[in-house]
């Protein structure tokens, strides 16, 4: 079969459009001979996701967008991936918009549910979520730390001024001798530092032999703690309690009139009679010795018995009774 000019011409014609396909579908990344998987993402915002940008499966690549639109009922961006794995990727995976750097554009990762075993298919629509980046993690960190900023910055500017307000030339004399008096004050502080190392150092000696003598008498009462420790201080504490609880009783019986120092204490008649006792015995002991006479009688011839006169004090004391 003999193929004429015009069937050449028009295979060359179907050939040149097919290799045009092929080359601009290929110049957009799409291999016409491979087979691709299609999902869907929506996001209320893209923020500057590119077309062609790479989606990623726990950092490998795995596809890349291929379009962007606009749902006119819900407002939302619907994204179309297109994906070439052999991953098993399940219909409760996630697709996160995320920035994997601080100068590089967004990119899509995609975040499978190992639990559910149920694959996704060609078509459909996954949950996307959007990830914080550094810069945008740092803004968010940034705005309270200004807002303190400028706070602070407006109570400096207030301090400054007030600053400003009182240091008037009298106020900066004032410093200035302060200043000046506070340097004195340091100068005579040095001299004193001065002079009491040299006391130190004169009296050395003596302050030694204070020290050696604190040392001996710690250690004294140390060896008296000691002695303290080793006594039975609580068998003598005991001993006095119970020594003075029988002081106390007898006290006690004193105060209540028992026993017979407790009547003496107590009992005024009994003191009466014995105060009077001791006056008629003195005053018999007074007549004994100024006339014995009456009661030894020694006579060889016979005497009579000079009558009884009382004593001057008995009778002085009869006669103030």
């Amino acid at each position: 079969m003999k193929l004429t000019r015009e069937i050449k011409t028009a295979i060359l014609v179907i050939a040149s459009i097919l290799l045009f396909i092929w080359g601009y579908s290929f110049l957009k990344g799409q291999d016409l001979f491979t087979n691709y998987q299609t999902l869907y993402v929506e996001y209320d915002n893209v923020e500057d996701l590119p077309q062609s940008a790479p989606v990623t499966l726990n950092g490998l690549a795995i596809g890349k967008v291929t379009k962007i639109t606009i749902n006119e009922n819900t407002g939302k961006l619907l994204v179309e991936l297109q994906l070439k794995t052999d991953f098993p990727i399940s219909k409760t995976s996630e697709a996160y918009l995320y920035s994997p750097s601080l100068i590089g554009g967004k990119q899509i990762k995609i975040v499978p549910n190992l639990k559910d075993k149920e694959p996704v298919v060609d078509g459909q629509t996954l949950q996307g979520n959007v990830e914080l980046g550094l810069t945008e993690s740092l803004g968010g960190k940034i705005e309270p730390i200004q807002q303190k900023l400028d706070l602070m910055l407006a109570n400096i500017n207030t301090l400054v001024t007030g600053l400003n307000n009182v240091l008037d030339a009298k106020g900066q004399q004032d410093i200035k001798k302060s200043l000046a008096e506070l340097s004195e004050t340091m100068e005579q502080f040095h001299r004193a530092s001065g002079t009491l190392n040299s006391i130190l150092d004169t009296n050395k000696g003596q302050i030694n032999g204070v020290v050696t003598n604190f040392n001996k008498m710690s250690n004294n009462f140390n060896k008296i703690s000691d002695s303290l420790n080793k006594a039975d201080l609580g068998k003598t504490v005991r001993n006095l309690n119970q020594t003075l609880a029988k002081v106390d009783g007898i006290m006690s019986n004193l105060n209540s009139g028992k026993g017979t120092a407790g009547k003496l204490l107590n009992d005024d008649a009994l003191y009466n009679n014995l105060a009077k006792t001791s006056k008629e015995l003195e005053l018999l002991l007074q007549d004994v010795r100024l006339y014995p006479t009456r009661y030894v009688n020694v006579s060889l011839f016979g005497k009579k018995n000079k009558p009884y006169v009382a004593p001057k004090e008995d009778a002085n004391t009869t006669d103030k009774k």
